[in-house]
């Protein structure tokens, strides 16, 4: 029966993490990475597709140039966005049975995170866009800066810390358990 408390046998198997293979390692790793793309592709598809409709609006033309700018700025970093995250997919199916799995975790992590890192400033660039055009001031960077600054701190401020707390973040080769 669970007591809420952690005796030193859970102490000592966290410390030392799994007992798995590379390989399933690399498939477990492989299957919780496809649970985060899920969520993060489906946010970018949803943003992307209202973005690429803006421009056809009739309001459109009558944006400033600043805001034409802002609007192609954003466009290009969703597309980016959508291309960083959906090209672990390609990673995945061009190198599936040449028994490269722990390598292509890796290098799809790398480019899921980038894709975050895109996301992040579509989002930012997105928010900045409607705000020029709803509120006409300087009011509107600062209501930019402070949800990017938010975002910042949610999507990689906080992972960075409880990492840095944990005694047991990463295995004795620094690579995550």
């Amino acid at each position: 029966m669970d007591n809420g408390r952690v005796d030193e046998n859970d102490r000592e198997n966290a410390h030392r993490g799994r007992n798995e293979t590379t390989e399933e390692r690399a498939d477990r790793r492989w299957t919780e990475l496809l649970q985060e793309l899920r969520v993060a592709q489906t946010g970018v598809q949803i943003l992307f597709g209202f973005l690429l409709a803006v421009v056809f609006q009739p309001r459109f033309t009558t944006l400033a140039d600043t805001d034409k700018t802002i609007y192609v700025v954003t466009v290009l970093l969703g597309s980016a966005t959508a291309a960083a995250l959906i090209g672990p997919v390609s990673y995945h199916r061009l190198l599936t049975g040449r028994h490269l799995k722990p390598e292509t975790v890796v290098w799809a992590s790398r480019l899921t995170l980038l894709g975050l890192v895109l996301l992040f400033c579509t989002m930012c660039s997105a928010l900045l866009l409607i705000m020029r055009v709803a509120l006409h001031n300087t009011l509107a960077l600062w209501l930019v800066g402070g949800m990017a600054l938010w975002s910042f701190i949610c999507w990689f401020v906080f992972p960075a810390w409880a990492m840095a707390r944990s005694p047991n973040g990463r295995d004795g080769s620094g690579r995550d358990k």
